[in-house]
């Protein structure tokens, strides 16, 4: 263990290549355009994302420097959530005040379910739909469903796959849309800062990182709010998906297959007769 640190305090390429793109990216700055009624905004740390990721398929980027990156996330985040716990103490009593808000926010993972569950049947997936569709998809969901349903079952390939795809997209796709909403729909700032959290560090803060360059009068309630809501779908997300999210995927996809199955059948039917 000792030796892997020393590894990757050694590796210069890294932390040059990282050190640049930081440079860059915030020499770069922000921008913003409008759509519509919204606002979309183009961050550093959005830029930093696809310059990051372009690098990793050059010469530049080599398996060691990739390797190596993987703690040096762990330990972004990690600071991270140590400076909005500091930030959260201030407003504390504003976040007990929102108490139920907090509490019930995650069951807004059930509209993951409702809309995502049907399109992925559409589009012909199979169980794979149900790893997919029951919830974002980040680590307590993967090991939930690799618990009950094992690595080499379709509903464990769905999960893996919404696990990957979140990793690589979920922060941009957050941190652009999260601002666009907020700008362009009547909902209050600290509704979408509780939306961030989703229970993954980076997808908060592209999302609340947005939402402080649209209001920046409101940076530390929408930091606070979106820490404390991220805080709580780690702690009580895995719950409600064990309780809630997975046996009402099970149950809708059931009811899904079936009629889609009836459907096919009357179909053929119909043809043949």
């Amino acid at each position: 263990m000792k030796s892997e640190k020393t590894e990757i305090l050694k590796d210069w390429r890294l932390h040059a290549i990282v050190l640049v793109l930081v440079v860059a990216t915030e020499a770069i700055g922000q921008f913003s355009f409008k759509v519509g009624a919204g606002v979309i905004l183009l961050l550093p740390m959005l830029y930093a994302f696809f310059l990051g990721l372009g690098l990793y398929f050059t010469p530049l980027i080599k398996e060691k420097q990739a390797k190596n990156a993987e703690p040096l996330i762990v330990l972004g985040v990690t600071l991270l959530i140590a400076k909005i716990g500091v930030t959260i103490g201030p407003q504390i009593e504003a976040i007990i005040a929102a108490g139920p808000s907090l509490l019930l926010q995650e069951l807004g993972n059930l509209g993951t379910i409702l809309f995502a569950l049907p399109v992925a049947i559409f589009l012909g997936f199979k169980r794979e739909a149900i790893g997919m569709t029951h919830s974002i998809g980040r680590e307590p969901n993967v090991g939930l469903i690799m618990n009950k349903y094992g690595f080499d079952s379709p509903e464990g390939r769905g999960v893996m796959a919404i696990y990957i795809f979140g990793t690589v997209f979920g922060a941009a796709f957050l941190g652009l849309i999260s601002g666009f909403l907020a700008t362009i729909t009547p909902l209050h700032p600290l509704s979408f800062a509780m939306a961030s959290g989703v229970g993954s560090g980076s997808m908060m803060a592209a999302a609340s990182g947005s939402l402080v360059a649209a209001f920046p009068a409101m940076e530390d309630q929408i930091i606070a709010f979106a820490g404390a809501s991220n805080l709580l779908s780690l702690s009580t997300g895995l719950y409600a998906s064990i309780f809630i999210g997975l046996p009402l995927t099970e149950k809708l996809y059931s009811i899904m297959i079936k009629r889609k199955e009836k459907k096919a059948a009357d179909k053929g039917g119909d043809i043949h007769a």
